[in-house]
């Protein structure tokens, strides 16, 4: 995967089927969505989204996301 950047839309896969949003921030520390703690790093950095449908954000790792 490219790297994504901050306004990008991308989609992901839910358990209720492809959704899809926008990057709000790149992130390469520790980090806190949807009631879960993620830990990114430089070498691996994950990626806040925020859903298009309904708003809320989740954390996703690059390999998740396709860029759209």
């Amino acid at each position: 995967m490219a790297d994504l950047k901050k306004g990008d839309e991308v989609e992901w896969n839910t358990p209720q089927g492809p959704t899809r949003g926008t990057v709000t921030r790149r992130l390469t520390g520790e980090a806190q969505a949807g009631g879960h703690t993620v830990k990114a790093s430089r070498d691996e950095p994950q990626y806040e989204v925020r859903s298009s449908k309904t708003g809320k954000k989740a954390i996703h790792k690059a390999g998740a996301l396709k860029k759209v």
